[in-house]
């Protein structure tokens, strides 16, 4: 540990957004930056194998190993909840499909918040600033050098690289074949700020590689003399200075057995994620009075929307047995297959163990009344029970469905005051009435896709939920027999217009009523984006990271 432990900025958590903010920040070498990461060093190599997710999620090398608490909208089951617990975070254990969500998601934080900043015309930039596509790579156009058509909407030469993935199906293109034949159109780019349409995602990989914040945004300055990474940092609680108004001017960190204080001149940012951060404010004292009262916490700020307002994606997994073409199930089924699959790999970095954990993508309506798409499929060529059980021995797709837009809302609570004890976590999935008719209405669509032509040649057999559920209530029913989270949790410290009593956050980011004081990380959204959360919060902390250097 260094003798002077006072910094310029203090960044607490080394995920998604803590590294790119740590980047930013020690640019200037007169800023001495501090980022403090609970878990270890991101040298695990299932890291950094696309496949290596099914060997990090539910390992505490890698994952924070939470469970929600009984769920009613889940006819009271738990899920597992895994958040990273690593350098890079969660974009060191997620699926690397890169998506931003729709442009509408972003005018509304605009319209929220009153911030013309979080608009997409705005918001794209900051998208664009740190981004590597490959469809910009030179020689992308023979005439051009690179592929204008997408310049506007994309940017080249940033530390986030996006790459096309490293393998096809012929039962997933026969899927999108389908799908288009149900008014799906095909598209080579769901992020240009309307992803409805069919095909295969981007994935954050180099190289058939994971591509995590770690290695884009803190490998390469990892000479700084300005910037102290500390692994294995676990804040106890943030401090508060009193004596001219309220003030956030550090943390208190456990560390090699120690408690540490650390001081920061400027900002304290905290980058924990939608989880953590309302766990670390709420141990320190800032949360709904009530609770912090309640496990013996003295109040500094009663601050009631800290750990409200959690939103995520539930995803309905059907499962369809197929014919006349093999899928991972059986590939992966056999020594000598597994075998191959690892030799294909080591030679060309590319098949099953470059996969992420969905190829290909949909993005539709749930009901053709609606103004935009609402639903994401996620098209996997293999199926299992659950997480972590064996595939299937039969050859089968699964067709997971969610509804992007929940009505829902949960809550992070502390259960007791001590630092070290997982907070409560409760999502109230199909809470309202108008997502338990989504589920059903989602349920049904996937049945029509597997019955279009462009899949007869397979002869689809639903296995999972089965036809003789039909019903919206047994459909409903079902979706929370069989749903899953698909690790996109938001929105417990949201941000939103300064007579907002609800929002804990200005729409700087700023904590309200604490001076050096700001979250950034997804749990600043007000509503859950219309996809995958892991690169919003990258071009979260990328506006952050411009207004936390030029308040100072």
């Amino acid at each position: 540990m260094p003798g002077d432990l006072t910094f310029d900025y203090i960044v607490v958590g080394a995920g998604t957004a803590g590294c790119l903010l740590a980047n930013r920040l020690s640019a200037d070498p007169n800023n001495r930056v501090l980022l403090l990461e609970a878990g270890k060093p991101d040298n695990y190599h299932w890291i950094h194998i696309p496949v290596g997710y099914l060997y990090c999620i539910g390992n505490p090398r890698a994952d924070w190993l939470y469970n929600t608490e009984p769920d009613k909208g889940l006819n009271g089951r738990s899920l597992r909840y895994p958040r990273g617990k690593t350098l890079g975070g969660c974009s060191s254990i997620n699926g690397m499909i890169y998506m931003r969500g729709q442009a509408r998601d972003y005018d509304a934080w605009a319209k929220i918040t009153g911030e013309d900043a979080w608009s997409w015309d705005s918001s794209l930039q900051d998208f664009k600033r740190h981004e590597d596509h490959h469809k910009l790579d030179k020689g992308a156009d023979p005439e051009t050098g690179h592929n204008s058509r997408f310049s506007d909407m994309h940017g080249s030469g940033g530390e986030w690289r996006v790459e096309k993935q490293r393998l096809r199906w012929d039962v997933l293109d026969s899927f999108a074949d389908a799908a288009e034949q149900i008014g799906v159109e095909k598209t080579d780019d769901f992020n240009s700020g309307d992803n409805a349409g069919v095909g295969y995602f981007d994935v954050n990989q180099r190289s058939g590689w994971r591509w995590n914040t770690s290695k884009a945004f803190l490998r390469p300055i990892k000479n700084r003399k300005n910037l102290t990474v500390w692994t294995e940092a676990l804040v106890e609680k943030l401090t508060f200075d009193q004596a001219d108004g309220l003030r956030c001017n550090g943390a208190v960190v456990q560390r090699a057995g120690q408690s540490v204080s650390v001081s920061a001149r400027k900002e304290v940012v905290l980058s924990a994620g939608a989880i953590n951060s309302p766990q670390i404010l709420q141990v320190s004292g800032v949360g709904p009075a009530g609770l912090l009262q309640s496990h013996g916490i003295d109040v500094v700020l009663d601050a009631p929307g800290v750990g409200e307002n959690l939103q995520d994606h539930l995803q309905i997994r059907a499962v369809f047995k197929v014919a006349g073409t093999k899928t991972l199930n059986a590939l992966a089924s056999t020594l000598f297959g597994k075998a191959m699959i690892g030799l294909e790999y080591v030679a060309k970095r590319s098949g099953p163990m470059s996969m992420a954990p969905s190829q290909l993508g949909a993005f539709t309506r749930s009901d053709p009344a609606r103004p935009h798409a609402n639903l994401e499929y996620h098209v996997q060529p293999l199926s299992l029970d659950a997480f972590g059980e064996p595939l299937h021995a039969f050859p089968a797709i699964t067709v997971s469905v969610c509804n992007l837009n929940p009505s829902s809302r949960g809550h992070v609570r502390i259960g007791s005051g001590d630092f070290r004890d997982a907070p409560k976590i409760l999502p109230n999935y199909l809470d309202t009435e108008e997502d338990r008719k989504v589920a059903a209405d989602s349920l049904r669509q996937v049945r029509q896709i597997m019955a279009q032509p462009a899949m007869a040649a397979y002869a689809p057999e639903e296995h999972k939920p089965g036809v003789q559920y039909q019903s919206d209530a047994e459909l409903a029913k079902l979706a929370g027999d069989i749903a899953n989270t698909i690790f996109h949790p938001v929105g417990t410290v949201r941000m939103g217009r300064a007579d907002d009593a609800a929002a804990p956050l200005d729409p700087h980011l700023r904590v309200k009523g604490v001076a050096g004081l700001r979250v950034v990380d997804a749990s600043i959204m007000p509503e859950i984006t219309s996809g995958n959360t892991n690169s919003p919060t990258l071009m979260i902390a990328e506006k952050a990271s411009q207004w936390i250097l030029a308040g100072a």
